[in-house]
């Protein structure tokens, strides 16, 4: 039989069904691990799906025009795959990047990072990760992922790059845990560890990543430094924990002494930048001696290539990390969700959403402007079903 919410999917259907079995789950289960509860729903050991969906595709490379809702054949998962109803996906600089060249991409693909869920089927040969605190997927559970392809109605992703939400978490805020969220960990955690008493600045504090990297650099007891684009982002970044914020309105040159000011005349330990070009040379005046530069954003555009002896002076470390070269393995992509879902459950990290858009090649180019913009404030999501 069908349970409620295996019905709603069924009755939701637009086009032909077809049938993709199931690892059976005869019975409802209610999970307590590790601080996290989770409810799973009775699943089925099959499960109507459609042959085909619609996604948002680029074609060719351009402005937010070129994005095209397009009906295509839903994917299906291969081995250690699984396959995802999408319900909420997000907006990221990245797409922009993808949509206009920047980084190249074969075409025509899917747009689209972060998608939030219902897992719909698991690899019939599925061993759970070891040790974690994560319980292992279930069909019918709510999960999230970063593996992209995410602007459509079904995604497959590797069952390696899943997790599990835990219970409490709102769906919509979970779109904010995934591609920012893992980005924001990764930086604070591998690309340089923030420590309590260190000096940090975040450039656009309030955009997605940036408000996610002031809470959890205030959570681990540092100094935050915040810059942001206009008043009305002040109050959200000193909400978030910073400690000091500086408008990008004010001479660089008036800011750039301020933060000397603040840091003894020392600089910051760290400089997480995704902003790009228009910062690039500023980093290195706010810098401290043996510090460490972050570039991760191309917002204003990249930054300009540069001689490694620029480094020398101040003994000076450069990083330009990517969210999937730091979650490359399962265990690196559960260590981050473990961390995140901490996080959130703890109070450390708050998602703020700046507004949610619908699932249309009209909403989303809209979405992609706005972001684009640098005037957002927190998450843009999309609701897809």
């Amino acid at each position: 039989m069908f349970t409620r919410s295996s019905r709603s999917i069924v009755n939701s259907l637009k086009y032909p069904i077809r049938t993709v079995p199931l690892i059976p789950r005869p019975f409802a289960v209610h999970i307590h691990h590790h601080n996290y509860n989770y409810n799973y729903s009775r699943a089925m050991s099959s499960v109507q799906i459609p042959k085909t969906q619609k996604a948002i595709r680029v074609h060719k490379n351009g402005g937010p025009e070129v994005n095209v809702l397009d009906e295509i054949p839903v994917p299906t998962p291969g081995d250690n795959e699984v396959l995802i109803k999408v319900e909420w996906t997000g907006v990221n600089f990245i797409d922009n990047y993808f949509r206009n060249g920047l980084y190249p991409k074969p075409l025509p693909y899917i747009v689209g990072q972060d998608a939030v869920g219902t897992l719909v089927s698991l690899p019939s040969n599925y061993t759970p990760p070891a040790n974690t605190s994560l319980p292992p997927l279930k069909v019918g559970a709510k999960v999230l992922t970063t593996v992209g392809n995410s602007h459509a109605e079904y995604v497959v992703a590797p069952v390696s790059k899943v997790a599990p939400l835990p219970e409490g978490i709102d769906e919509k805020d979970a779109v904010g845990l995934t591609t920012t969220a893992f980005t924001a960990i990764g930086l604070v955690e591998d690309s340089y560890k923030v420590k309590k008493g260190d000096w940090v600045l975040v450039r656009a504090a309030s955009g997605g990543v940036g408000t996610l990297l002031v809470q959890l650099a205030a959570h681990a007891g540092a100094n935050v430094i915040g810059t942001v684009s206009s008043e009305a982002k002040v109050d959200l970044a000193k909400q978030n924990g910073a400690h000091h914020v500086l408008l990008t309105s004010t001479p660089a040159k008036e800011n750039n002494a301020k933060i000397l000011e603040l840091t003894g005349g020392l600089g910051v330990h760290v400089v997480y930048d995704g902003v790009g070009k228009d910062t690039w040379e500023e980093n290195f005046e706010v810098i401290r001696r043996k510090g460490t530069i972050v570039t991760f954003g191309n917002a204003s555009g990249p930054p300009p290539e540069f001689s490694p002896l620029k480094l020398s002076a101040k003994s000076l470390k450069v990083t330009r990390p990517t969210l999937h070269s730091q979650i490359a393995t399962q265990e690196e992509f559960v260590d981050a969700a473990e961390k995140i879902f901490d996080a959130y459950q703890k109070g450390a990290l708050k998602i703020t959403i700046h507004k949610v858009y619908g699932f249309s090649a009209e909403e989303v180019a809209q979405a992609q402007t706005d972001i684009a913009s640098r005037s957002t404030i927190g998450k843009l999501v999309i609701k897809v079903a």
